[in-house]
């Protein structure tokens, strides 16, 4: 008898029938995405309407969580048991009945038949499961609540009261309104997200990730403390390019993890380094998480203005994360990698020069071109394909099974983050029947008194805890429901307060308890997660901090005159430096309680949009690192003294 075959992870293994459709349906997921985005079907003469499409992927990402992904622990990893072939048969019917005939059931909503209800009701018990299977509770139980609560509102007491909807149009409001599973979030997940992840996995398929690993080596490799810089600056770059921070820490983590601890960082801050440069990665353009698409359409802007916008806040979030790795770096003795061992930059650049074609053309085709983001990147995808083709023998050698496997890893990577969104729009069709959103609003509002502050306190908190356990994209649209209201009502602009919420909603990947980007860094580190969750918090400081500059000076968001933006620069970095500074208790010596004491109010003041508190925090600062200086020399000179007695 042949022995069973062994699997592990989320998936399941499948072979036969079932693995030959999972493979065609998680091909199709992109493929469908390419010609949709591509316009094919205008040239073909052809109109669909978004809502169809969108019908046509949650069918397939759907019918691929049922086929790949275990109901439970126990269910078989190596077959498809009889219930999810029901699942998927039900999942097949229920959106392609949307992608069919959504032009007739459009009109219908508010007259729906029972079919349509029935079919409704099925929509949201599949994409619940479809979660629970592949995400876990939070974001169910979150969806489950706020349905029950658009049916019985009118039991709530106060500010939470509200008139219900009856099950009848609640469950076809959900399943047909294009404000609901068929809304923002599934066409953002259908389009940008598949699009993005093309992008990224052709970037590795035609190795373009040893590119960027070893761009990251030459640059930062012999410095002081290279190895965390080399991780910080490789995180980065992945991370940016990804949108996932835990997938992004297995994957670069890997690798620069042990190298850090080989040369001497202890495993804790090894896996902090890696865990908030990795987390960097969804608020660092072009990328950002696949929140900044969300974001642009939210706040009906040009994409390319939401990305330009998140610049100078990523750049002074990895500003903060170098330096206090430097200075560990300096107290703690640690050198440079060995010169042998790193590959030179002109040699790296000679042999992958040509790997930076798609990437300009990327960004070419967003910041100068203005295409829409996922036209883009599928532009880009093609052009990345291109020339790996041109360019490498390896990537031509079986090419066409190199380049199958490419679509379905990418169609199997939009499950998650597929499942989010959707989730996401049962999230908003609830809350949109009971106008919950404006009723929670006042609420913050109340708490917080009117002051902007507080409210601001209050909606990072919520940001950290409503993001633990949960992908970013579906943390950051229930943020944009629930509490965006109450920030611009308080006079804080749009801007500024979406990126604040993606900001901490991010910052929940690495501050404890539920620190996941944390936790699979520790793993690899071989050290406690909570320990490295605590490091990676004030390894992160830039991130708590930077939010609340750009809210009252938008100037950091690249809002306002030349002048207004450079002013308001100048003080945050020197705010962000002193912050950074204080934190890792080093600068250029050790320093003391009092100094550190003095560097903490220094960067409140230079951070605060006070002038004269800004004043304040900069003669502190300057005072600090003037003594800092002295005291250095001095004790190189008592050194010299003894040693020439």
């Amino acid at each position: 008898m042949s022995q069973p075959k062994k699997t592990g992870g989320k998936f399941r293994s499948l072979d036969g029938f079932s693995g030959g459709l999972s493979k065609i349906f998680l091909t199709l997921i992109p493929i469908a995405c390419i010609l949709y985005v591509a316009d094919v079907q205008t040239y073909l003469g052809i109109q669909i309407y978004k809502e169809q499409y969108l019908g046509f992927f949650l069918a397939l990402f759907l019918s691929s969580i049922f086929l790949k992904v275990p109901a439970t622990r126990l269910s078989p990893r190596d077959r498809v048991p009889w219930y999810d072939w029901i699942l998927v048969a039900i999942s097949l019917v229920i959106f392609g009945n949307v992608m069919i005939n959504y032009r007739e059931l459009v009109v219908m909503v508010g007259f729906a038949a029972p079919t349509e209800v029935i079919m409704g009701f099925l929509a949201v018990y599949l994409l619940f499961d479809a979660a629970r299977r592949i995400i876990g509770l939070p974001l169910v139980v979150i969806g489950l609540v706020l349905v029950l609560y658009a049916r019985f509102a009118f039991l709530f007491p106060g500010l939470l009261n509200a008139r219900g909807v009856s099950w009848k149009r609640l469950f076809t409001m959900l399943y047909l309104d294009p404000n609901s599973i068929l809304g923002v979030p599934s066409s953002v997940a259908g389009t940008m997200v598949v699009a993005f992840m093309l992008f990224g996995i052709c970037l590795f398929m035609v190795g373009g990730g040893q590119f960027l690993s070893d761009i990251a080596m030459a640059l930062m490799g012999r410095q002081r403390g290279g190895a965390a810089k080399v991780a910080v600056i490789a995180s980065g770059l992945f991370g940016s390019l990804s949108g996932s921070a835990s997938a992004n820490v297995a994957v670069t983590g890997s690798v620069t993890i042990p190298l850090m601890k080989k040369t001497g960082y202890s495993p804790p801050f090894s896996a902090a380094v890696e865990a908030v440069a990795s987390t960097g990665g969804l608020v660092m353009p072009p990328v950002m998480g696949i929140t900044a698409f969300m974001m642009a359409e939210f706040l009906g802007m040009p994409y390319y203005e939401v990305a330009l916008a998140a610049v100078i806040p990523a750049v002074l979030y990895y500003l903060a994360l170098l330096v206090q790795v430097h200075w560990e770096a300096v107290a703690g003795g640690i050198e440079g990698l060995p010169a042998e061992g790193l590959p030179r930059l002109q040699d790296v650049l000679k042999s992958g020069w040509f790997y930076v074609i798609p990437v300009a053309g990327l960004l070419y085709f967003l910041f100068v071109m203005h295409l829409d983001p996922s036209t883009a990147a599928v532009y880009a995808s093609g052009m990345m394909v291109a020339v790996g083709l041109l360019f490498r023998r390896e990537v031509r050698a079986g090419f066409w099974s190199k380049l199958m496997e490419a679509l379905q890893e990418t169609g199997l990577q939009v499950l998650v983050v597929g499942s989010a969104c959707a989730m996401a729009g049962i999230v908003i069709g609830s809350v949109s029947l009971t106008n919950l959103g404006l009723n929670l609003s006042n609420a913050l509002i109340a708490a917080s008194g009117g002051n902007a502050l507080l409210l601001l306190v209050l909606a990072a908190v919520a940001s950290i805890i409503l993001g633990m356990g949960m992908p970013i994209a579906a943390t950051y649209i229930m943020l944009v429901i629930l509490i965006a209201p109450a920030m611009t009502h308080a006079g804080i602009p749009a801007v500024a307060a979406h990126m604040f919420m993606n900001f901490f909603a991010a910052m929940s990947f690495v501050t404890p308890p539920v620190a996941i980007a944390a936790y699979v860094a520790a793993g690899i580190a071989q050290c406690e997660p909570m320990k490295a969750g605590f490091i990676a918090t004030r390894l992160g400081i830039g991130a708590y901090l930077v939010p609340f500059c750009f809210c009252y000076s938008p100037g950091l968001l690249l809002i306002g005159s030349p002048g207004k933006i450079i002013y308001s620069f100048f003080p945050a970095t020197l705010g962000v430096l002193a912050a950074a500074m204080c934190l890792s208790g080093f600068f250029v010596t050790r320093l003391g309680f009092l100094e550190r004491i003095l560097l903490g109010i220094s960067a409140a003041g230079l951070l605060s949009p006070d002038y004269q508190y800004q004043a304040i925090g900069f003669v502190l600062g300057l005072g600090v690192t003037l003594w800092s200086w002295w005291k250095r020399r001095a004790l190189q000179g008592a050194r010299q003294g003894i040693e020439t007695a």
